[in-house]
């Protein structure tokens, strides 16, 4: 591509454009197999599977599914936490050239109904325990034909597998399921079919994964990502990072693979480098999280703030050798500088924030490793890709460097639409330019700021605010440990500033303080007029705090 001011960035080695290889995803996996058969792929407890029986058990999967009648173009969703078997079923999905549809386990009845009607689902891969507890009551309401449920423990080793059955049974995450016509178990399904051999070609640009994400009637939509997408987005990291040996990195996978985010950064990135994954399936387990990574020396953690954050402020981590971890990516939210520089004096790692979305398989931007790091900025567009701040009235104008507009974006990872909703389609795609919604700003070295979402920035007396922003500057309070601002109706002002914080352990502060803290370092409209002090934020399931149930709550509160 034409040079860029961002490219002067780059660190040796690293192209502006890169060479592909025409590798669906599924292939990577069975090509680290080849090279690194005896390589560890998949640690969770006492289970554990080298390349070479990851690939076995994929194929053998694989058969199973075909038997059940899944062919190209079919659609089978997973709703499972981090566990062997969804990497299995993900890339046994992928390898028959069928599309899989990632689902949340946290999603209630409704949600699943709409998602997987929307998809035409024909097949579904259900934790036994979500099966009986939400699926088997709709199941009337939903496309699927079969259903293939599976345990957490079904894979672990014994005595392991039978002790955790037990305890799983009594914290409601176990379940048997009766024999029934069209529900299939897993491990049958592994067990009774022999490895498959004869997988089909795959078009690099049919559609490999319908990933779903918020839409603006309250429905969520799916994005239609290709094989061509997703892997270019694997190369385009791998590239980002040459730092990195394959065959020898150890990630830890508690981002959930239902996420985007999870899904390529800590899945497809580290199978097509033979790394191995440890499997975390509660990434609110801090404990946990603490003592994998030290138990196995993991070296690439990529995470969110949030868990940042929670790591470094739990007394675990003092008496943890964490000093493995070299290589951190954070994204979702602004990373504060004061948790940034104890993570890395903590690890003796790096962390480089960056930026994607569902839409874009997801990253496009990201901060050099080595080169210039811009603390609290996205980074630059990684290579191949282009951005642009635009007008946020016509979203065509580019506005001037320094500039808050919308952050448009181009490049091969980029999706070709979403599913059934062509007026969405067109909405986020024009003229080969996806608008993202986000708004940001570019330096003059041509590394971005995001400054918020378009639907969250507050407008007070005819000013804009973004929330971002605020939140960036009450993290650096001594005081506060997380923080959300939104804007609450007010009759003078159009909008009002509110925010909501939660105090580290042991700290205190009041309003008055948290005010006066904000005044020395804000104008005086972007000063926060309420401040609400909270145990917890809402979360979603890759610990991103929801601004948007804040402000439902606010809307209730005035309801009343």
């Amino acid at each position: 591509m034409d040079a860029r001011i961002w490219h002067k960035w780059y660190e040796d080695g690293i192209p502006a454009s890169l060479d592909y290889r025409d590798l669906p995803i599924a292939q990577n996996l069975f090509e680290a197999a080849r090279v690194f058969p005896n390589r560890r792929a998949v640690v969770f407890e006492n289970c554990v599977l080298t390349y070479g029986e990851l690939d076995d058990k994929v194929r053998r999967f694989a058969s199973g599914l075909s038997a059940l009648g899944v062919k190209p173009g079919s659609r089978v969703a997973i709703q499972l936490p981090n566990l062997p078997q969804t990497v299995i079923a993900y890339y046994a999905t992928l390898a028959l050239g069928a599309q899989v549809v990632m689902t949340n386990p946290l999603y209630v009845p409704r949600e699943i109904i709409h998602q997987w009607n929307d998809a035409a689902v024909e097949v579904a891969i259900v934790g036994d325990w979500l099966f009986q507890q939400r699926v088997s009551a709709i199941r009337d309401e939903l496309p699927a034909r079969h259903y293939v449920t599976t345990g957490i423990a079904d894979l672990l080793g014994a005595p392991l597998r039978w002790l955790a059955r037990i305890k799983l049974t009594k914290d409601g995450m176990a379940a048997k399921v009766p024999p029934q016509p069209s529900v299939h178990a897993f491990t049958d399904l592994v067990a009774t079919h022999p490895p498959k051999t004869d997988l089909p070609k795959i078009d690099l640009d049919s559609v490999a994964v319908l990933q779903y994400t918020g839409g603006t009637t309250g429905l969520s939509k799916g994005a239609m990502l290709t094989h061509r997408n997703l892997t270019a987005n694997v190369q385009q990291t791998i590239a980002w990072f040459p730092s990195l040996i394959p065959g020898h990195e150890v990630w830890l996978t508690c981002l959930p693979l239902f996420h985007i985010f999870g899904m390529t950064i800590a899945m497809n990135w580290p199978v097509a480098l033979g790394g191995t994954m440890v499997l975390m399936p509660n990434p609110r387990d801090i404990p946990k999280m603490i003592t994998l990574i030290g138990k196995h020396r993991v070296s690439v953690y990529p995470a969110l703030p949030a868990l940042f954050t929670a790591v470094i402020n739990h007394p675990d981590s003092k008496k943890t050798d964490l000093t493995s971890v070299k290589g951190c990516f954070s994204g979702s939210a602004p990373l504060p500088v004061a948790i940034l520089e104890d993570f890395e004096a903590m690890t003796g790692g790096t962390i480089v924030e960056g930026f994607g979305m569902t839409e874009t398989s997801p990253v496009t931007h990201c901060n050099p490793v080595k080169g210039t790091r811009k603390v609290g900025s996205i980074g630059i567009p990684i290579s191949d890709t282009d951005a642009r701040i635009v007008d946020i009235e016509t979203g065509t104008t580019d506005v001037p460097l320094g500039h808050e507009g919308e952050l448009l974006l181009k490049g091969p990872q980029v999706m070709p639409g979403y599913l059934n909703r062509p007026d969405e389609t067109a909405s986020a795609l024009r003229d080969g330019w996806m608008h993202t919604g986000d708004l940001a700003r570019m330096d003059e070295d041509g590394y971005f700021w995001i400054c918020g979402r378009k639907k969250d920035m507050i407008l007070t007396s005819g000013y804009n605010v973004f929330p971002d922003e605020i939140d960036r500057i009450l993290a650096s309070c001594p005081a506060v440990l997380e923080a959300a601002t939104i804007g609450i109706p007010d009759a003078k002002r159009g909008e009002a500033v509110k925010s909501f914080i939660v105090l580290k352990p042991g700290m205190q502060a009041t309003e008055e303080e948290i005010v006066a803290f904000c005044r020395e370092q804000l104008a005086a409209y972007k000063v926060p007029r309420f401040v609400e002090f909270r145990a917890e934020l809402p979360k979603s399931a890759v610990q991103k705090i929801l601004r948007r149930e804040l402000v439902e709550e606010e809307k209730r509160k005035a309801a009343h």
